[in-house]
């Protein structure tokens, strides 16, 4: 596998392959501030005590490998402040993290969290089509997880691609409860005796969202829990770069072999609907400036009903009103805002054109 690097001062962050080792150890080999995002699916402390079985006696395929077992809920505390405190020294200062788990630990988890400097922005409840029934009828079937999303630090600017997201959810904005199924099917890795190669394995439709949703291309995101590479296969896809750390020998491979069988989408694929607010800013005035409206140019409503003349320091006139193309379009329409750019129109061959269109051009030609 080729690695490819990304420079960090003296030291060189190995992307797109996967670091084996204590994930603490690795992390804190690292160089700092050189993460774009955190996915982390940490050991959930499960406290199973004997085996569970079906009602017809036969036994269930549950998480109870030695890396979820923790002597105490004090050792596991004490891992959970370890590895986050890790994870925070990666994080660049627009960076964010995601923790996903259970009732079982993710309460515990959201505590220190907040301890070690993190800003909570949402809790997200993975709500499963497909959840494990409760085989003994003695408590609720467990039909959801929950996942933290944190930025860095209380004011930090974070990514959140919000109208990517309203697209995802055909045009409706997204909201913090996702009905997705568990992972099955041709997605399940098996391994060749044809168990499940990891009882945890998250599906790629809930890094979908997340990594559609809070990254963009090019962004460096890590899993200090890879498994078997779920993260990296929807990085890769996504044209993310990813750092997987994984210390199971069997879980590497497993995710070496997946991954090298995904193909990423072309460029023109990975563009999503980007949020308004995340446009570069143009003012009205440098329509004027660059001759686009003239000074003593008539706009005219989107409705037709009234008119001010364009002036030269980018305000409008009207009917003894003047200001911006939001406060004369306001005034004339007795309302407490407008947004000037969607409301004032130009004329152009006898055509009657927003001018938004004209701050569009600009926008594409600061992109270009």
């Amino acid at each position: 596998m080729t690695i490819k690097t990304k420079s960090h001062g003296a030291a060189a962050l190995p992307l797109n392959t996967i670091l084996a080792g204590d994930c603490i150890e690795v992390m804190n080999g690292l160089p700092a501030e050189s993460v774009d995002l955190i996915f982390a699916d940490p050991p959930y402390n499960l406290q199973l005590r004997g085996d569970l079985h079906r009602p017809e006696g036969s036994r269930v395929d549950a998480c109870d490998d030695a890396w979820d077992q923790f002597a105490s809920f004090e050792a596991y505390d004490r891992f959970t402040a370890e590895w986050l405190a890790a994870a925070r020294r990666l994080l660049k200062p627009t960076g964010a993290i995601w923790v996903i788990g259970s009732y079982h630990n993710i309460f515990r988890v959201g505590a220190t969290l907040q301890n070690e400097g993190f800003w909570i922005l949402n809790d997200v409840v993975w709500r499963k089509t497909n959840p494990m029934p409760n085989f003994r009828g003695k408590r609720f079937t467990n039909a959801h997880e929950t996942m933290i999303w944190a930025s860095k630090s209380q004011g930090a600017k974070y990514t959140f691609n919000y109208e990517a997201l309203k697209s995802l959810n055909d045009g409706i904005q997204m909201r913090s409860d996702w009905v997705l199924p568990i992972c099955s099917g041709h997605e399940r890795l098996k391994d060749d005796d044809g168990n499940k190669a990891h009882p945890t394995q998250k599906p790629e439709g809930l890094l979908h969202r997340v990594l559609v949703g809070a990254t963009n291309p090019g962004d460096v995101v890590l899993d200090p829990f890879f498994g078997t590479g779920t993260t990296g296969a929807v990085a890769k896809m996504l044209g993310r770069d990813y750092i997987g750390i994984e210390r199971d020998p069997g879980y590497r491979a497993a995710a070496e072999k997946r991954i090298h069988a995904v193909r990423r989408y072309d460029r023109e694929a990975l563009r999503v609907s980007a949020s308004k607010r995340a446009e570069p800013r143009v003012p009205f005035g440098q329509l004027i400036e660059r001759g686009m409206l003239r000074p003593g140019e008539v706009l005219t409503s989107v409705n037709g009903k009234a008119a001010a003349k364009v002036r030269a320091d980018g305000t409008l006139v009207a009917d003894g009103v003047n200001g911006s193309i939001h406060q004369v379009g306001a005034a004339l329409e007795g309302a407490p805002s407008c947004n000037g750019w969607t409301y004032w129109c130009f004329k152009r061959d006898g055509k009657t054109v927003p001018i938004d269109l004209l701050r569009q051009q600009i926008r594409a030609e600061t992109s270009a």
